[in-house]
């Protein structure tokens, strides 16, 4: 049983109005990663070559070639129109690949601004870290400084020992004297 008040959808499970041309839908990203296929070819050597090969075979056949079989005679107004068409088409897709790839770049740059703030950011922080440990380290006795009383003390005990020693000896003198 239909329920005849709601209108019929069409493959999309849309619902289609009636007298209404449904145009045929595209997935835009693929369409511009096309574009960008298109745009990054025509951009080689190979292209040029391709294309310098191809009309120098249609100007060479079109001159050469007896009159009955040439099908686009001196003034090469097909292939004037091809290459219009083939323009008209590639400038679209190759301004729509350049789009795309200025939206890449403004999205990197984008992320590069924000790891460079985060990384100053960061960089400030351990500045003032290490500010705050020189300052804390002013009060800290240093390497340097416990070196140099260690060696004092070594010094005052090895005179006190050496003092000791000749106590003990003369002590002994007198003794067996």
């Amino acid at each position: 049983m239909t329920d005849l008040r709601r209108p019929p959808l069409d493959r999309l499970d849309q619902p289609v109005e009636p007298g209404r041309v449904r145009l045929p839908r595209f997935d835009p990203e693929a369409f511009g990663q096309w574009s960008e296929n298109i745009a990054r070819y025509m951009g080689t050597a190979k292209f040029i070559v391709y294309m310098t090969i191809v009309i120098a075979a249609w100007f060479g056949w079109n001159t050469l070639a007896p009159a009955s079989m040439r099908f686009d005679p001196y003034t090469f107004t097909f292939l004037t129109l091809i290459l219009s068409l083939q323009a008209s088409y590639a400038a679209p897709l190759i301004l729509l690949a350049q789009n795309r790839q200025t939206d890449r770049d403004r999205l990197a740059m984008d992320e590069d601004r924000r790891r460079a703030a985060m990384q100053k950011a960061d960089t400030e922080y351990l500045a003032r870290e290490i500010a705050s440990l020189r300052i804390a380290l002013g009060e800290v006795a240093t390497r340097d400084f416990l070196r140099s009383e260690l060696t004092r003390l070594a010094d005052e005990l090895d005179e006190a020992a050496t003092r000791r020693q000749k106590l003990d000896r003369k002590e002994w003198e007198e003794e067996h004297s």
